[in-house]
């Protein structure tokens, strides 16, 4: 397609995981920090906690992540703009806002995390899907429509729905050190019909998207992820054993990966 620039497309990608590895060292460190990661804590062991590094080191790793991430995201803005300076500026605003969303989630800056204050649902609805969508398409095509919500919405929604399955896997801890996040403040039934609407409205919003394009047959492969993100959501609710359910925190955040390739393959033949 004439709007498509490789170059956005790739820098888009390392900003991307760079904001995302930032994200992961800062709510390790935060976590360490607030006392949320306990010895009864489920899932992998952390690098703060377990002692495997200093909080310091994992300061500066974040610091590095940050400037990383921030050097990335210029890169990507001149790509794709050039010498326009207002947009740049825009842009550069929304990327302050990522790295701000990335640390804040569990360190805060002078009060509670807004993690532990159940907002990180909204955050991710916000930054993994509609700004994250919007914002890459925006920069290859430089204007914006009202289609690209639908698919922006839903990895969105996808993105929300593993950060549910986390949450409702360490709810019992969480309540416990004094993090609420949206699954202890709903209690773990309603986070699990919380969870089956987080899905429905993201392959209902799919469907819709596909049919008003239309999208080729290969795009539709997408859905094929209802079989695993459902079968994930069963255990969910009939479930408690910590390990099995890092294992389906594994198969939806894996699933979500897959409906994003194989909508954007689709998308290169529309």
């Amino acid at each position: 397609m004439d709007a498509f620039n490789g170059a956005v497309l790739v820098l888009a990608l390392l900003t991307a995981i760079a904001l995302q590895v930032l994200s992961n060292l800062a709510n390790d460190y935060g976590d360490a920090a607030s006392g949320a990661d306990d010895d009864q804590r489920i899932g992998p062991a952390r690098a703060v906690s377990s002692g495997l590094l200093s909080a310091e080191t994992m300061r500066k790793g974040m610091v590095v992540a940050a400037l990383t991430a921030a050097l990335l995201g210029l890169l990507l803005l001149l790509a794709a703009f050039g010498n326009q300076w207002e947009q740049i500026l825009t842009f550069i605003l929304l990327g302050a806002a990522a790295l701000l969303a990335a640390v804040t989630y569990t360190v805060g800056l002078g009060g509670t995390p807004y993690g532990y204050r159940g907002f990180g649902d909204i955050a991710v609805f916000m930054f993994f899907g509609l700004l994250g969508v919007l914002g890459t398409y925006y920069l290859h095509v430089q204007q914006l429509s009202w289609l690209p919500l639908l698919p922006a919405a839903a990895c969105g929604l996808l993105a929300t729905a593993v950060l549910n399955v986390n949450n409702v896997r360490d709810i019992e801890s969480d309540a416990r050190n004094g993090k609420i996040t949206l699954a202890v403040r709903l209690g773990r039934e309603s986070a699990i019909n919380y969870h089956w609407v987080l899905l429905g409205l993201a392959l209902l919003l799919t469907l819709v998207y596909l049919i008003a394009l239309p999208v080729p047959l290969v795009g539709w492969s997408c859905l094929l992820v209802a079989k695993p993100l459902t079968d994930a959501a069963s255990t969910l609710r009939h479930i408690r054993d910590g390990e099995i359910l890092t294992g389906m925190l594994k198969k939806t955040a894996i699933s979500t990966l897959i409906y994003s390739v194989l909508l954007s393959i689709g998308l290169a033949f529309f």
